[in-house]
């Protein structure tokens, strides 16, 4: 939406916006909150208006400390006295002192200069670091510098309480960490407009306390682990894969996190050769790569009768494409170490086409497509975003519907299952049926339909910007119902893998069946596994796909 078409926003909409956090999570989870946090609840709604107003404004920034002369928030009005309320409640604190760490983040390196510079001897073109060192080496206490500054360089400095409070807050609402109250922003400006799918009122992510607590914990774990590699603290990892093997989570909402850690961290102790420990972890997750990666630790360690086991399972019920080819390459090779006759891979010839084109500044792709142009009716350069958004149209009602878990907060641009198993599990029936209408229905005309309904609103399905009405017309004319039909299945058999790989440019005829789908390789670029199973996959089901392998002529 063009910026002088975004409607103007009520001047303390976050006040308005964090209020609204508040009801809905209280509406929904007050039985899980903890005294300490229904009395926050409870002080903040006893706030003087403009005091309610800046403690928003301070829990919603980056902390935890802010100086008050660098606060510029007119619309509150008088800050002084906000800022007094909040002491007088206790929703806010000023700090005894704080280390030079602190320091160094709320005061700019000339005001260090201009407060201890004579007292350092240094360069006023010093460095800020220099200038904390030489500070450190001065050694006053934290609580008289802190004064100094203040008095010469600033007025006081401030923090909110219950921050954590806050983020919980926000979980609650959200189900996740990652969003905040940006999306309602976003949302109000007109930035970001969300499907109106429904919210079930009795289906919770957290049931009760302790899955809340649960999910907080393992939340923390994976910070932990995060901190241990920047600061390459190995030792901390074994110790804290320790910790993961010996407990497990009972709450659902936490297995899908405990499974990427679990992987995550399993990875970064092969790498420090702490194999056995690895591979208890990888036995614990049920995401994609803890089978493979176990597979492979077991061929290393020669325990070729499990690693062929694990394989064959693989291969019977895989989680996910990659998945599956792995234990295709596996497997072979630990038959011959068994005994078995050894099995040649097919080499893998997919149709090429080589062009020869002069170097120019338009990526090359669209000289790719430059070049064929005269051929076809029409060449698109699509990517993954053509084929994506035609699935994100043909099954948005599934994608959106109403299923326990799903959705946790009116901003979600899927749902919290989309990549997981589950997701085709719990939609098998409304997934049945939608395939049997699809099949009888004419595809070009309901995926116009599908585009007018839903256009603009927030899927990560659909770039609305990358594609448009007249290509879905296009493409859904051009090419056969049955071979969307057939690649809309492979989505949903891996969508987070299968969602990327497709060929770069789209070439269409005037007649239906007359199309291509053309991957650009330029000088030096190879093709990805991701690139090679859509290219194997359109060769086993009659889809016209090829690869342009593009050399410079004026090299």
């Amino acid at each position: 939406m063009p910026v002088s078409q975004r409607p103007d926003l009520p001047p303390h909409y976050y006040r308005d916006n964090f209020l609204q956090l508040c009801d809905t999570v209280q509406e929904r989870y007050a039985d899980l909150l903890l005294e300490p946090e229904r009395a926050l609840l409870q002080d903040f709604g006893g706030l003087p208006f403009a005091a309610q107003c800046l403690y928003v404004r301070l829990v919603s920034r980056v902390g935890p400390w802010f100086r008050v002369d660098k606060l510029a928030y007119p619309e509150i009005g008088d800050l002084t006295a906000a800022m007094d309320a909040l002491l007088v409640a206790g929703m806010a604190s000023v700090p005894e002192q704080l280390s030079l760490e602190e320091l160094g983040r709320l005061y700019t390196r000339d005001e260090f200069q201009r407060v201890f510079g004579d007292d350092a001897g240094l360069p006023r073109a010093a460095h800020k670091s220099a200038l904390l060192d030489a500070v450190a080496e001065l050694a006053p206490d934290h609580a008289t510098c802190m004064a100094r500054l203040q008095t010469l360089a600033g007025g006081p400095v401030i923090g909110p309480r219950g921050v954590d409070t806050v983020q919980l807050l926000q979980l609650l609402f959200f189900g996740n960490r990652r969003q905040s109250l940006t999306e309602f922003v976003l949302s109000d400006l007109g930035i970001a407009r969300y499907y109106p799918y429904s919210l079930e009122a009795t289906s919770r992510l957290f049931p009760n306390r302790e899955a809340l607590d649960e999910y907080l914990l393992w939340a923390r774990l994976g910070d932990r682990h995060r901190e241990l590699i920047e600061g390459n603290e190995l030792e901390g990892l074994t110790v804290l894969g320790a910790e993961m093997v010996a407990s497990k989570p009972l709450f659902p909402a936490t297995q899908r996190r405990w499974y990427r850690q679990c992987n995550a961290l399993a990875r970064d102790l092969e790498r420090m050769g702490e194999v056995d420990l690895a591979a208890s972890l990888y036995a614990g997750s049920q995401r994609h790569p803890a089978r493979e990666r176990r597979a492979r630790i077991l061929e290393r360690g020669g325990d070729w009768q499990e690693a062929a086991s694990l394989c064959r399972e693989i291969l019977a019920e895989p989680w996910c494409e990659e998945e599956r080819e792995a234990a295709a390459r596996i497997l072979p090779r630990i038959e011959r170490k068994l005994g078995g006759p050894p099995v040649p891979r097919p080499r893998e010839q997919f149709p090429v086409v080589e062009l020869s084109l002069p170097r120019g500044e338009a990526p090359v792709e669209l000289r790719v497509g430059e070049h064929i142009s005269p051929q076809w009716s029409s060449v698109h350069y699509v990517e993954n975003r053509l084929m994506n958004a035609l699935f994100g149209m043909a099954f948005w009602e599934e994608i959106f519907a109403p299923v326990a878990g799903a959705f946790h907060n009116p901003y979600q641009s899927l749902p919290a299952d989309m990549y997981e198993p589950g997701f085709r599990q719990q939609r098998r029936e409304l997934l049945r049926d939608r395939w049997s209408r699809l099949r009888s229905l004419d595809l070009g005309r309901e995926l116009v339909t599908a585009y007018r309904r839903y256009e603009g609103y927030q899927c990560r399905w659909v770039n609305w910007r990358g594609i448009d009405e007249e290509l879905v017309m296009k493409a859904a004319t051009i090419i056969p119902d049955d071979r969307l039909l057939a690649i809309w299945e492979r989505l949903l058999f891996d969508p987070r893998e299968n969602r990327r790989g497709f060929p770069d440019l789209l070439a269409l005829g005037a007649a239906p069946g007359d199309y291509c789908l053309i991957e650009v390789k330029g000088p030096g670029d190879t093709l990805q596994d991701s690139q090679k199973r859509w290219l194997r996959f359109f060769a086993g089901n009659d889809i016209p796909a090829m690869v342009a392998r593009v050399s410079w002529s004026d090299d």
